[in-house]
């Protein structure tokens, strides 16, 4: 008991959540707008527009009364009054009109639902006595949202590892192995899968383009000499022999040959933009995790060069396969991985934020003159798609059951609902391997909390003591290694 109460206190069960939700609002959000940066509203007889995007900045939690006037607010009235819990948010913008900059202010783009205890709710700053004082329980965790008066929380998502390659073994008709790649770029994720066939001939399908012989994405990247896939392939002699079948079955002398194999599978009319259809395809939508500039190219082909080294390995029996169940190949999707994935689709979809500012200055120059920022930023649409995403459970990708209202049946229910991991597989199949307890879950996961029926195995809960861990970026990785190298080369070490 002293030590789950020094936890509670010192770490507290929901700790990760707030801190996941904190990192959305401090770096996450800033790192959306940026990359979005210059809008370019297509404006006739207007001259050259562009509207800059610049600083972001989140206000306090807030409520707009019938008046009209603003005000602070605190989670208790938000449930009473059946308010969302939510603070304006501000981002720089400024209208560059012939290379001239005519305005700069900070426009109120929509507002955020506000996680309870998080560094931008007043809670969280709060002594035991003020929280008595306001109405508020000392001990809530916090971690959850309040929407329209209702408390409601974002599960914890279980998914594949993101940018690694995981091999097995099948029985699909011709095909042997398969490795799987789940590539992920800025919240997005690309599925990609490899297939190695009885006859030994290697194939790898991702969006929009299906089966393809991996030499031939390979070479169409820039590594068109045989020679130097095989040296970019392995070492082992026995792994080159059985690729070389892969060679031999697709004689093609160099990439632009490799890319008019590829334009079969485009289905553009005319030549140049099925050449261009293609080459968006391999830079957007193949390996996005390792860039997605026409520079990347031959990092892309020397990557599926060593998916097919572990493939083949696999075949030959000098790897043992992956364990996809193995928690090393799993990972926790937290609130800020959520809503940023949220706001990403919300900003940039086909009917998102920016779609409606280019159509509202178009709509409004057309009186004759520019019309003031705030004018063509309706902040309600990102605001209500926000909420009903948080009020309904619907989430991008159509997945469903991510937003839930929050178990208030006893402190005990409240707590093991805020922790719990959701398997985004379907109900209605066996999935045997997947529901079962792997050895992995030790100290991980509870091996007893799951329901009975359909869901059994499927929905988890984290262990009592158990927290999530945040990874590091690429370019921390990099100085890492870096760090790693320098210090190991006076040992006259070499490091692949």
């Amino acid at each position: 008991m002293v030590i789950l109460n020094a936890f509670a206190t010192e770490r507290s069960f929901v700790k990760y959540q707030i801190d996941s939700y904190n990192d959305f609002i401090t770096r996450r959000i800033p790192k959306i707008l940026n990359s979005i940066r210059v809008i370019k509203p297509e404006i006739p007889d207007i001259g050259n527009l562009k509207i800059k995007l610049g600083e972001f900045k989140i206000g306090p939690p807030s409520v707009k009364e019938a008046d009209g006037s603003i005000r602070k607010i605190l989670p208790m009235e938000a449930r009473i009054r059946n308010l969302t819990y939510a603070a304006p948010m501000y981002v720089e913008m400024s209208a560059i009109l012939n290379g001239i900059e005519t305005q700069n202010a900070f426009v109120n783009f929509g507002d955020l639902p506000v996680m309870v205890k998080s560094k931008i709710c007043p809670l969280s700053t709060m002594s035991r006595e003020e929280l008595i004082k306001v109405g508020e329980d000392p001990d809530d965790p916090g971690g959850y949202f309040i929407i329209n008066g209702t408390e409601r929380l974002l599960v914890l998502v279980e998914e594949i590892a993101q940018n690694r390659i995981i091999v097995e073994k099948v029985d699909k008709g011709s095909v042997t192995e398969i490795a799987r790649i789940h590539s992920e770029k800025d919240g997005y994720i690309q599925r990609h899968l490899v297939e190695r066939r009885n006859d030994g001939i290697i194939t790898l399908s991702f969006p929009n383009l299906t089966r393809i012989p991996i030499v031939v994405l390979i070479k169409a990247l820039g590594l068109d000499k045989d020679q130097e896939i095989l040296k970019a392939l392995s070492d082992d002699e026995e792994v080159r022999e059985q690729f070389l079948v892969n060679l031999l079955e697709t004689p093609l002398a160099n990439a632009e040959e490799a890319f008019e194999y590829l334009e079969k599978y485009s289905k553009t009319p005319q030549k140049r933009k099925r050449v261009e259809r293609i080459k968006k395809l391999l830079d957007k939508y193949l390996l996005p995790h390792l860039g997605q500039e026409p520079t990347d190219r031959l990092k892309k082909a020397i990557f599926l060069t060593k998916v097919t080294e572990k493939l083949i390995k696999l075949h030959l029996g000098k790897i043992e396969e992956d364990d996809l169940d193995h928690y090393a190949n799993k990972r926790i999707k937290l609130s800020g991985d959520l809503l940023e994935l949220l706001l990403r689709a919300i900003l940039l979809g086909k009917w998102g934020l920016i779609t409606r500012i280019n159509y509202n200055y178009q709509k409004l120059t057309k009186r004759g003159k520019l019309p003031p920022l705030q004018a063509v930023v309706e902040s309600n649409v990102l605001t209500n798609q926000i909420v009903s995403a948080l009020a309904i459970g619907t989430w991008v990708g159509g997945r469903t059951g991510i937003s839930q209202r929050l178990e208030r049946g006893s402190y005990l229910k409240t707590l093991s609902h805020l922790r719990n991991v959701l398997s985004p597989l379907t109900s209605t199949q066996e999935h045997f391997e997947a529901r079962e307890l792997h050895p992995t879950h030790w100290g991980k996961l509870c091996p007893s909390e799951t329901p009975e029926g359909a869901t059994i195995g499927l929905r988890k809960y984290l262990a009592t003591m158990a927290e999530i861990t945040f990874g590091i970026n690429d370019q921390e990785r990099k100085k890492l290694l870096k760090i790693i190298q320098d210090k190991i080369k006076p040992l006259d070490i070499k490091v692949k």
